[in-house]
């Protein structure tokens, strides 16, 4: 019978290394380090630069493991689409940059495997509820008045086409 560790990291997409936290972790159990650093690196490559959750779940007899990889923050996916650092301090006065619907709704598409909404057009308001906390808008508007027109189905030509790819 296999006993099964698991060990969860945060690790900046693309750059995991064998120091600290991985090395220290798995070292300890005989694990080969560098083969694990290079699957979680192939792995998220495709967040690089944000920080990504990993888990590594490390069968302790056979020495073999698996890499499952979570989504970044919403926050991270947005800062990442304005190439800014972070959100704004008052985000009631000051705005830090405007995303078009089309970016928002490929920022859902990455969230909502993750999300509870049921529907694209659940999380699309979710991310829109993300915007008015980092003073983020969309399309030149509040992002409370873009909810009102997902509400309003303005946009459920863009939702519909989301839906189909």
């Amino acid at each position: 019978m296999a006993s099964k560790k698991t060990f969860s990291f945060l690790i900046e997409g693309g750059r995991a290394s064998g120091g600290p936290p991985i090395g220290p972790a798995l070292g300890p159990l005989g694990l080969n380090i560098m083969a694990v650093v290079s699957k979680i690196n192939e792995v998220t490559k495709e967040f690089e630069g944000m920080r990504v959750p990993v888990k590594v779940v490390v069968d302790v007899d056979t020495k073999e493991f698996e890499v499952e990889v979570g989504t970044p923050t919403t926050v991270a996916l947005i800062a990442r689409e304005l190439h800014i650092d972070k959100g704004s301090g008052n985000p009631r006065l000051d705005k830090v940059g405007d995303l078009s619907f089309e970016q928002v709704v490929k920022i859902a598409k990455i969230k909502r495997p993750q999300s509870l909404a049921k529907t694209l057009k659940g999380v699309v308001k979710e991310v829109l509820g993300t915007c008015v906390s980092m003073g983020v808008t969309v399309e030149g508007k509040d992002p409370r008045e873009v909810q009102k027109e997902v509400d309003a189905e303005v946009y459920n030509e863009i939702l519909a086409k989301a839906e189909e790819e």
